[in-house]
């Protein structure tokens, strides 16, 4: 049986008696998301209904409400700091989004990332549907060796980004079949498309070839993670590229073989920390056997990459460990 928080939920401010919405509304909108300040259009009666999907890692919340104004204030983020970033985009209207001295319309087609880390606001009017995916810092900033860029105009309607797009409103149409392994495999699938486009990856200009050798070198990495000699020589003789190609075409997404390499493997070991069939394991077994030369090598990388050791996420509550790894433990790997 699948293990795991996953949570659906709906709310509906035509639940409540019109004097009660607007403070269900930011109540809601504050739990979910982050405090801000909230402007109104109509104080004495707001329509609005939210689905929400939530696991331990990820959250995606399709909305659709009246007109309104949301503000994440220097102060606000004084009181409540927090990292982490949200992709949002509209299914239907158009909303604004002003971030880093940067200004951007969103149409249905296009999506926006921003953090909320950094003063930000959001205007959209009566006829706004949205979507609003909740992303942990590390999974942006971790892949892509430095901050996202903020309050980016992404292009959802074509190419990668039309795929992007797809995946997440089937996230939302697919809720109510879904567990929460199943909802974090989507969601990192997502993760990774948007790190591609943030990098600009999905450039018209972009040499076609490259983005395939890209696409083929994620795909082999994620395969064979756990290979202890595993690395940019040996991707090029399996994949009979040179070396020099496969290093230009995952420059263009913002990383190196190395890092693709180390992490693909730190995904491996976060997934077996919190599979219970991997519980018998010591911490430098599942170094070896996820593709590391040393339990303190591994260690390191994993404090640095997700912000808690490894037998820190290992002890998380029980319930929320999954029920079976991510592929068979290969044998111990020599240093």
């Amino acid at each position: 049986m699948p293990t795991g928080s996953y949570v659906v939920e709906t709310t509906r401010t035509a639940e409540v008696e019109a004097r009660d919405q607007t403070g269900l509304w930011s109540e809601r909108v504050a739990a979910y998301q982050t405090r801000m300040d909230y402007r109104f259009t109509r104080a004495e009666v707001f329509r609005g209904e939210m689905v929400r999907q939530r696991s331990d890692t990820y959250q995606v919340v399709t909305w659709d409400s009246d007109q309104i104004e949301y503000a994440r204030t220097p102060g606000l983020i004084r009181q409540m700091p927090d990292p982490d970033y949200r992709l949002l985009f509209p299914l239907s209207g158009q909303l604004q989004l002003r971030q880093d001295d940067r200004e951007v319309r969103l149409t249905p087609g296009t999506g926006g990332l921003i953090t909320l880390g950094a003063p930000f606001e959001i205007l959209h009017g009566a006829s706004l549907r949205g979507v609003i995916m909740s992303i942990p810092a590390q999974a942006i900033d971790g892949p892509l060796n430095r901050k996202a860029p903020l309050a980016t105009g992404l292009d959802l309607a074509k190419g990668l980004g039309r795929v992007l797009h797809s995946v997440v409103r089937s996230l939302n149409e697919e809720r109510d079949h879904l567990d929460a392994p199943q909802f974090d495999a989507v969601c990192d699938r997502v993760v990774e498309l948007l790190c591609m486009l943030a990098c600009g990856d999905d450039r018209p200009d972009a040499p076609g070839h490259l983005r395939e050798v890209e696409a083929v070198v994620r795909r082999h990495v994620r395969d064979h993670a756990a290979d202890p000699g595993l690395s940019g020589n040996s991707l090029a003789r399996s994949l009979g590229w040179s070396l020099r190609q496969i290093q230009l075409a995952l420059q263009h997404a913002g990383t190196t073989p190395r890092d693709l390499i180390r992490e693909e493997r730190l995904r491996l070991v976060r997934e077996r920390l919190l599979c219970a069939d991997c519980a018998h394991m010591t911490i430098t077994d599942l170094a070896y056997a996820s593709g590391f030369s040393s339990g303190s090598a591994m260690s390191t990388a994993f404090r640095r990459r997700f912000g808690v050791s490894p037998r820190e996420m290992r002890h998380t509550p029980a319930r929320n460990r999954r029920a079976s790894c991510a592929g068979p433990p290969h044998s111990r790997a020599t240093a």
